[in-house]
Formats: structure tokens, sequence, C-alpha cells
């Protein structure tokens, strides 16, 4: 399944090319949204830990108000206008509540550690020797952009990709700016636009000829088709979340992805074309925004450099 880590890094290869400057490797980028996410949990965590401490301390000043009032009652049933009518109090029920002081003191101290911890070795990677990499993972894979409309419509933006299995760094880098700047149905990306894109990147898996041009499953499959028509070869493909996003049946999805190929014949007559021939895969996409990015970034280049 790819990684949320790949989204990111085709996006810093895309805006480091717009911005005309080097781009971080994946090794990198993995290692930096790996810190990233971490910071965020801990953020997160933190703030659930003073909204509890929060909590306790009311508790707690609800508690003692109990206590007063009940040692105000004491008092006034001990004197001498009341000894005719004694009544019996029950005392008020000991409860052990976390220590406030303790537990702050204590979560101050784990963040000093932590801070200090991740400024001390931020970008440690970079100046350490690294241990020799194992073979890295090779895919077929696909790059995705599409860029959303003010009322948050989707439409696509640029998308290729190779069958082929490939290098994760080099195919995710080559193929983020291949899919930005040379998909011919589309004129390439430019600085403005990113505010409103955002990138898929599907790894592909588990290639299985099929029997018949429909024995794949909506949802589940992507196609890969090729047949021929008047004398010509044609093959086109669609990603296992095309025909969901389109809402589309098998049937539908089949002509749809024929009609993309380059295929102009009438719609009852798909099943006639000669040699259709259908491949199912499956493969998940990582999805990730513009602004998401944007605050990784923001995140990143807050840390001191150079340690």
């Amino acid at each position: 399944m790819a990684s949320t880590a790949y989204a990111v890094y085709c996006f810093e290869i895309l805006v480091a090319s717009l911005e005309k400057r080097q781009a971080l490797t994946l090794n990198q980028v993995e290692t930096l949204w790996s810190r990233y996410s971490n910071s965020t949990q801990a953020e997160d965590d933190g703030e659930e830990m003073d909204n509890y401490d929060a909590e306790m301390t009311e508790d707690e000043h609800d508690e003692d108000e109990v206590k007063s009032e009940l040692t105000e009652h004491d008092a006034i049933s001990l004197q001498p206008s009341n000894i005719s009518n004694p009544r019996m109090l029950s005392p008020a029920t000991g409860s052990s509540t976390p220590s406030t002081l303790s537990t702050t003191s204590s979560q101050a101290a784990l963040d000093s550690t932590s801070k200090s911890s991740s400024k001390s070795s931020f970008f440690s990677f970079s100046h350490k020797q690294q241990p020799a990499p194992s073979k890295e993972e090779e895919y077929p894979l696909f790059v995705t952009w599409n860029t959303a409309s003010p009322r948050g419509h989707n439409s696509l933006r640029g998308c290729i990709g190779t069958f082929n299995a490939v290098p994760l760094s080099d195919g995710l880098k080559s193929y983020a700016k291949t899919s930005a700047f040379e998909d011919s149905r589309f004129s390439p990306i430019s600085l403005s636009e990113l505010p409103t894109l955002s990138t898929n990147v599907t790894l592909l898996m588990n290639f299985t000829p099929c029997s018949g041009p429909l024995e794949w499953n909506v949802g589940t499959h992507g196609i890969k088709i090729s047949f021929s028509y008047h004398g010509r070869h044609y093959g086109a493909t669609y990603l296992p979340d095309v025909a969901v996003a389109q809402g589309w049946t098998q049937e539908e999805a089949m002509i749809s992805l024929m009609r993309k190929a380059g295929w102009s014949g009438r719609l009852n007559d798909w099943k006639k074309v000669g040699d259709l021939k259908c491949i199912r895969y499956e493969g998940k996409a990582a999805t990730l925004k513009y602004s998401q990015y944007r605050e990784w970034r923001t995140w990143m280049d807050s840390k001191p450099q150079g340690q």
C-alpha cells in the first residue's frame, strides 16, 4: 500500500521544480514525515492530558466545596440550640484523585526532553554515516494530480504512470513531474495552482488476466485493456478508484475506457470488438492536499538546521 510520505515526496518534487530549488530525497522526506507525524501526535496527546488535568482540578475544587459545606454543617449541628434534635451526618466519602501538580510537572519534563531531543537530532540524518540501504522496493505506479474548485469539486489535472516495476525513488520523482508537466491532455501545472492541488500515488499489484471483459469488481480492481479496431491497436487503463468516483457500472466503465483508448464505434457494439483483452489489478492510493504538504514544510522549516 502506498505511504502518505510518497504523496508528500511528489509534492516536494513538484514544488521544488516550480521554485527552481533542490528537492529533498525520498529517504529524507520519509524520515521527516515520520518525525512530523510523531510530533503532531504528541501535541494532540499533550492537549488531551491538559484537558484531563483541567477536568480533575475542577473536580477537586467541587470536592473541596462539598467538604467545606459539610464542615460548616457539622459545626452548626453542635450548637446548643440543635442538641435537642440531634442528627447523624454521614462522613464525606474520600476519593483519591491524581495530583495535578505532579502530572503537569511530569508532562512538562517530558515535553522539555522531547523538544530538546528533537532540536538536537532533527537534521542528524544528514550528518551521520548511514548504513547501506537494502535493495529498494520496485512497483508499477501512477501519480495523479487533481484540482479542487471553490465549491470543492475535484477535476483531473494530470495522471501518468507505468506498468513496469520501477524503484520507488526514481519512479515517484519521474512521474510526479511527468504527470504535472507532460500530460498532453492538459497544460503544465503552474505555481499559482498549487493551493488548489491534491495528489494521489497508487502502487499497483496482483495483475490477473480476465477470462472476460467484466471479470473484475468495481471498487476493488483497476483494469487495463487492449484491442484491435479497423486495423489499429488500442489500449488504456482506469485505476481502481475511477469507476467508484464516477458512479459507473462495469459495463459503463468498460465502454468509457474503450472511448478513452480511441474506439469510436456504437455503444451497443462494444462487445463485438475483436481481440478485446482485459487485465485486472489492485492498488491503494495515498492522497495528500497541498495544504497538508505546506503544513509539513512550515513545521520542517521551523526546526534548527545544521546541528
